[in-house]
């Protein structure tokens, strides 16, 4: 148990009977009535966004995390089987229990797993990574005029918008958050 005082951005905190990680927390004083702490928190299980209000003086329940390095090895079946970088262990996470960003991980990358003793809560993969353009529908000239997108399929299954002027076989950088294209990537 901690104080609401003690929320921070990336923070795991039961809230409903749900781990939830902090993505956003601000403190306010208002005028009239006493000072709370305003938070956005993200479900772990569901990836739903949240935001509640904490009392300066309420009482959260945080959650012990631990953060280990595995690496993605393959899918096997509905599992996705990552192995301990330091111990080689190797384990099974249900793939419907990870948010939607794992669909950008590619085999043999490192991502962090974040532990709540034995369970697993979380993968987290990297913001940004590069993946290659497996197919899209071919860019016309005079297409440039406006910011269009249409849509590309990534090496890993994924499918997100890409400017006009991307052709299959090009390696873009995608924002595994928000699942946009940021940029071409060179070779």
């Amino acid at each position: 148990m901690g104080s609401a005082t003690d929320l921070k951005k990336g923070a795991v905190v039961k809230y409903n009977g749900e781990n939830c990680v902090v993505i956003e927390t601000q403190h306010i004083k208002p005028g009239k009535g006493g000072a709370f702490f305003q938070t956005k928190m993200r479900n772990i299980r569901t990836g739903k966004v949240v935001e509640n209000r904490f009392r300066s003086e309420e009482t959260v329940e945080f959650v012990r995390v631990e953060r280990r390095s595995y690496q993605y090895l393959y899918k096997d079946g509905s599992d996705l089987i990552f192995m301990d970088v330091n111990t080689f262990e190797q384990i099974g996470i249900p793939d419907d229990t990870l948010g939607s960003e794992i669909r950008f991980l590619k085999e043999n990358e490192i991502a962090l797993l974040a532990f709540e003793g034995e369970t697993v809560l979380s993968v987290d993969v990297p913001q940004h990574v590069n993946l290659r353009v497996i197919h899209t529908e071919p860019g016309f000239k005079g297409d440039t005029a406006t910011n269009a997108t249409k849509p590309a399929t990534l090496e890993t299954g994924a499918e997100i918008g890409v400017p006009i002027f991307i052709n299959e076989g090009d390696l873009i950088r995608v924002d595994t958050r928000e699942a946009s294209y940021i940029e071409r990537v060179k070779e």
